[in-house]
């Protein structure tokens, strides 16, 4: 039997969160909607994310599982939980690499269980790589252009 790794506290690398950290998601998607004690959730690809948001004020925890360092549904599936209002802590775990980091925090994800260690200075290196940003993100980050409206107001 091969471990799975990523889902438990353990395994969790980068956290930007300051409340006690929930544990492991155990149930899908599905198997979520049909109870109503489950406070955490994993989200495959191919799973529709927005079936979770009149449950948004009972979720701890959702992890969003990245099978394949290609396979770029996990992103659009934290954006619209962000998006809907969702404050819980949104985990990352799977094929996580190094150069999807920052993406990952703008899409709004904040844990981080990457299959295989990563790499701690590059890490913070990626996290702190683009000071600046363009559009609007979960993140909140102001954008370029609405600094620059700023400075001419």
């Amino acid at each position: 039997m091969t471990e799975v790794l990523g889902t438990s506290p353990d395994d969790v690398q980068f956290r930007f969160r300051d409340d006690e950290m929930a544990d492991h998601a155990q149930v899908t998607v599905d198997s979520f909607l049909e109870q109503s004690n489950a406070a955490a959730v994993r989200i495959e690809p191919g799973d529709d994310a927005r079936e979770l948001i009149p449950h948004l004020e009972r979720l701890r925890l959702v992890e969003v599982n990245f099978p394949a360092f290609g396979d770029g549904r996990g992103y659009s599936s934290a954006r619209i939980l962000r998006e809907a209002g969702y404050d819980g802590e949104l985990r990352a775990v799977g094929d996580v690499l190094i150069d999807q980091l920052a993406y990952m925090r703008r899409c709004g994800f904040d844990a981080f269980a990457p299959d295989k260690k990563l790499n701690e200075s590059d890490a913070k290196a990626a996290f702190e790589r683009w000071e600046l940003v363009y559009q609007h993100a979960a993140d909140r980050r102001q954008p370029i252009p609405d600094r620059r409206h700023q400075a001419n107001s």
